[in-house]
């Protein structure tokens, strides 16, 4: 138990500092690189904003999905469960306090306290699913960080904005193929990864459902799971 325990800390650790410097840092430098392109204004803040949040996705959420069960780190998934909850909580606070993490969060929507969520649920209900195997709910958190993030890394560079366009799908998949082909070996056919890697990064493109929007870091990591 205390073993879990000085892993979590590590991991924790690694996510606040993932979190509150290096999004941060990217923030400032993708903020100012547009800036010196388009000008002092809203649009540059933006588009620092959702390159932070994919640097979020990429280095805490996927990395800590990929050493869970690369290294047998935890024999359960309560503590890293309860660490995403924890998560999702310290970024919902800022949203109810009007104290923004400016460089990640966004006024208009908390995605950020979604994907804390989904990671935390998926996390547990994978493992469970599985038989006590850390990897099925490994994947869909990689496509959901790694893949999804890619996207948005793409998108930024071609367009300065957050766009759905399909650009960042063929990123995606391309991305999350291999992690989907070569992951899967641990738990099934190889074939079943290349099919969720696939219906992952075609979800992700819609974020309407009629006159309902839709987190993509709930449908990507749902659909592929399912």
């Amino acid at each position: 138990m205390l073993d879990e325990i000085f892993y979590a800390s590590i991991l924790f650790a690694w996510v606040l500092t993932v979190v509150l410097l290096i999004s941060r840092k990217s923030y400032e430098i993708v903020k100012k690189r547009v800036e010196s392109k388009l000008g002092v204004g809203e649009k540059a803040h933006y588009v620092g904003v959702y390159f932070a949040r994919k640097i979020i996705h990429i280095l805490a959420g996927g990395l800590v999905a990929l050493l869970i069960p690369t290294y047998n780190l935890f024999k359960t998934p309560i503590i890293p469960s309860v660490l995403g909850l924890v998560l999702a909580l310290l970024c919902y606070i800022p949203h109810k306090t009007g104290k923004l993490m400016y460089w990640f969060q966004d006024p208009n929507n908390m995605y950020e306290v979604d994907f804390s969520l989904v990671w935390a649920l998926t996390i547990g209900i994978g493992w469970v699913l599985a038989g006590g195997n850390f990897w099925l709910p490994a994947i869909p958190l990689l496509f959901m960080s790694w893949g999804d993030g890619i996207t948005g890394i793409v998108r930024n560079f071609i367009f300065k904005k957050r766009t759905k366009h399909w650009s960042g799908n063929l990123a995606m998949f391309l991305i999350c193929a291999p992690i989907g082909y070569f992951l899967s070996s641990h738990i099934a056919n190889p074939i079943s990864g290349l099919v969720a890697a696939s219906i992952a990064s075609l979800v992700e493109h819609f974020e309407k459902i009629g006159k309902y929007v839709i987190d993509d870091n709930i449908t990507v990591p749902l659909s592929s799971f399912i």
